[in-house]
């Protein structure tokens, strides 16, 4: 199901993890148990909001630039203490394995809009935009609900 949806005009997602959740809990009424995110999605600063808001943040640890594949987790300059926590946590086998279940579940709604025809949209303006994705996920989510009744 798709519990959120936003639109804006930046070039990248990069940032918007925080706002997303805080749709989820207005809609849901609580926290999720679980952040899985993409590496492009996570920044320092919306894991820690995250990791303080009790939500465990699951994404991908980049490689810093000229530095051996073995600090890949190591704590950095100017890392919270929570950003520090979801180093740790995803160096574990067990952070990856519930990491893997980001392609079975975010992609795969990704992929259903795109098969569904979402490429590129006939409309101008965030306001337009926004519209046609309500309208999409509203679609979809009713797709799922039909086929879990079945």
């Amino acid at each position: 199901m798709i519990v959120g949806v936003a639109v804006t005009a930046a070039g990248v997602d990069a940032g918007q993890a925080a706002p997303m959740e805080s749709q989820v809990l207005r809609r849901s009424g609580r926290h999720p148990q679980a952040y899985l995110m993409d590496g492009g999605f996570a920044t320092r600063g919306d894991i820690t909001t995250l990791e303080r808001r009790g939500v465990p943040v699951y994404a991908p640890v980049r490689l810093p630039r000229n530095h051996p594949p073995e600090q890949r987790y190591a704590p950095r300059p100017g890392d919270s203490a929570e950003v520090g926590c979801w180093r740790r946590r995803m160096q574990t086998a067990a952070a990856q394995q519930v990491y893997r279940q980001r392609a079975a579940t975010a992609e795969w709604a990704n992929a259903q809009l795109r098969q569904h025809g979402l490429g590129r949209f006939t409309v101008r303006g965030l306001a337009k935009v926004t519209t046609v994705m309500l309208l999409v996920a509203i679609s979809h989510n009713l797709l799922r609900w039909a086929a879990v009744l079945g």
